[in-house]
């Protein structure tokens, strides 16, 4: 079965870098759904506007590898341990399909808006669903290695002279993103800088302990 893109996805951020490492971490970030024509008729979506989230299905178009294997190894385990490839969510899979439940903030002119994607700035979508709380939702199920894994967040600090290069929606967002600590787990350097790709912005910052520095913001 051949499939095509039927949208693109427009987010603030272009990079694999930074992303949101699962749908619904971020609530903050705004993203946008394109419907491409002839897809993008409203009568396609009539009727979208009665669910609060809905479900993207969409390609992982930046990995750079194609080759399988059968075990991964999540960041959630530290970037250590290995898994099977089924057991995980990680994008290196055989077909390198997506699944998102984001929530549904509008729809206009073919474009449906949502918050809380975890999809880069150009992502294929490749279908959109809506979400069904009966038949999605599940309670007192088992997570896996999800359930023994804590993922602590950090306290963010941003210094108030970087305040003026970034709106105070945008500030709230960069937080939010930052907190959950977009560096590789295996990576613990307190003295190394790193670049977050935001918006028209290169943002660089370091981690030490339970904290992230933010030091420069600076346009492309």
């Amino acid at each position: 079965m051949n499939i095509e893109p039927v949208a693109v996805f427009r987010s603030p951020l272009r990079e694999k870098f930074g992303l949101p490492r699962q749908a619904g971490l971020v609530p903050e970030l705004k993203g946008e759904v394109h419907f491409l024509p002839p897809y993008d008729s409203p009568e396609a979506v009539r009727g979208l506007e009665e669910f609060d989230y809905v479900w993207l299905i969409w390609g992982f178009s930046l990995n750079e590898s194609t080759e399988f294997s059968p075990t991964v190894r999540p960041p959630r385990l530290g970037g250590n341990k290995r898994v099977g490839v089924f057991a995980s969510r990680s994008p290196f899979r055989p077909n390198g399909l997506g699944l998102s439940c984001v929530k549904f903030e509008s729809i206009e002119r073919g474009v449906l808006k949502v918050s809380g994607a975890d999809l880069a700035d150009g992502t294929p979508v490749y279908d959109v669903k809506p979400y069904i709380e009966y038949a999605d939702s599940r309670t007192g199920i088992r997570s896996g290695f999800v359930d023994y894994s804590s993922w602590p967040t950090l306290e963010v600090e941003i210094p108030d002279e970087l305040h003026c290069s970034l709106d105070s929606n945008d500030i709230e967002v960069l937080s939010a993103l930052l907190s959950h600590d977009p560096r590789p787990h295996y990576q613990d350097d307190p003295q190394r800088v790193y670049g977050l790709s935001f918006g028209q912005y290169n943002v660089k910052f370091r981690a030490e302990g339970k904290k992230v520095f933010v030091l420069s913001v600076e346009k492309y």
